[in-house]
């Protein structure tokens, strides 16, 4: 039966995120958009309250939390500044959780617990200059050499690409299955920014999420060991899928965090700007724009929150996601848009936080996977057309604390 109460846990995690924020990065994040400044040692203090391994499971260094929890963090994060969710897509969504389910043993023991505990910033390498929702029209490649591959190409528009210690890095591994675009030849390897080869830089002008790194990252023979390869030759693609699958997760709980943060400012711009002797909230339109965004973050809330119940209980959730990222996405940039309006001339300046808002929600309605992708695949799921195939991998599902006391 699903419960739309949070549990006190939940409640409990969600204070100590707002905390955080209130503390950490409201204060500052004027500035640094402003200035364009990443600062990165607001990383190291989400590792101290133990975001950056909320839903891994504490035997790999994580908190142990469930993957409600992860949304909720994603979603409080962003009604902060997007920069904070999008470490969290991809260091949590993209990578951890990809390793938690694709890797072995020793590659868990090695790359995922040094990333839950947030000794290790981590992040996804699929797009590249020329290969953005096309993922077969990518060019990297790797060449089998001993005990190691040889790896080479180049990855583009990278959340913390030019920070981030570890890769995930998707490229041909057949080349015969490229020519004819069949995408069981790609794999996937987990990269080091230590290994001979690896360079990268930073992304500027970007119109919003300006106090992110945003990069790109280059491998000019990386050598690699083959027990770097995350699941087995040829399934890079399936497990790019699975990795997108989260990340649109977190992309539409932090999207959700941007529909309220637009309507909190804009009810307390509306109950205190004052125009012919009342204040705005008393004007039909004010109401109807604010009415809107009350019920675009219910409905997003919900979408969000059923994408982690079935992660939670193992089951398929790549419709639900894709349909929440698709939703909230959308509705955050018409939310961002009316709180500009509510504001008036003051939104067009950054005296107010909603025209950031609006900068920094438009790059969600392009990465992972865009507004008219997600609106074809929804069609095609209605149209049946599509369907949930099983993966040789599924998401472990969340076990509390007593089921796990209970199987051990």
């Amino acid at each position: 039966m699903i419960d739309l109460e949070l549990t006190e846990e939940h409640i409990a995690l969600r204070k100590t995120v707002k905390e955080f924020c209130d503390g950490e990065v409201a204060p500052y994040i004027k500035e640094w958009d402003e200035k364009a400044h990443f600062e990165r040692s607001v990383f190291d203090k989400m590792a101290e309250i133990g975001l950056l391994g909320v839903c891994i499971p504490e035997q790999y260094g994580g908190a142990g939390f469930d993957y409600i929890s992860l949304g909720l963090v994603c979603e409080e994060l962003e009604a902060c500044d997007t920069f904070l969710r999008v470490a969290m897509s991809v260091h949590v969504g993209l990578n951890s959780m990809s390793l938690l389910t694709w890797g072995t043993e020793e590659q868990k023991q090695k790359y995922l617990v040094p990333q839950a505990k947030g000794e290790k910033l981590a992040t996804f390498g699929l797009t590249e200059p020329n290969a953005g929702s096309d993922v077969v029209g990518m060019r990297s490649y790797a060449k089998r050499d001993g005990d190691d591959w040889i790896l080479n190409g180049e990855k583009m528009w990278i959340s913390l690409g030019d920070v981030a210690d570890h890769f995930l890095f998707f490229c041909w591994t057949d080349q015969e299955k490229q020519k004819v675009r069949d995408h069981s030849g790609i794999s996937c390897f987990i990269v080091e920014r230590s290994m001979p080869g690896f360079s990268s830089g930073t992304l500027h002008g970007k119109l919003g999420i300006k106090a992110g790194n945003t990069g790109y990252f280059s491998l000019q023979d990386v050598r690699v060991p083959a027990a770097n390869m995350l699941g087995e030759e040829g399934e890079g693609f399936k497990i790019a899928m699975f990795s997108l699958e989260n990340g649109r997760y977190t992309v539409a709980a932090g999207a959700t965090g941007v529909i309220r943060a637009c309507r909190d400012a804009s009810v307390a711009y509306a109950n205190t700007r004052e125009v012919q002797g009342q204040t705005i909230a008393n004007f039909q339109l004010v109401k109807q724009k604010i009415a809107t965004m009350e019920a675009d973050y219910e409905m997003s809330h919900l979408l969000w929150l059923k994408c982690g119940y079935l992660k939670n209980i193992g089951k398929p959730s790549a419709k639900a996601a894709s349909m929440a990222k698709w939703q909230a996405t959308t509705r955050s940039e018409k939310a961002a848009s009316m709180a500009i309006e509510v504001h008036g001339a003051n939104g067009y300046t950054n005296d107010y936080p909603v025209e950031r808002y609006l900068r920094n929600c438009k790059a969600a309605v392009i990465y992972e996977g865009t507004r008219d992708i997600h609106t074809l695949m929804q069609a095609d799921w209605a149209l049946g057309l599509k369907k949930e195939k099983p993966a040789r991998r599924i998401l472990p599902p969340y076990q509390p604390a007593e089921a796990k006391s209970t199987s051990n």
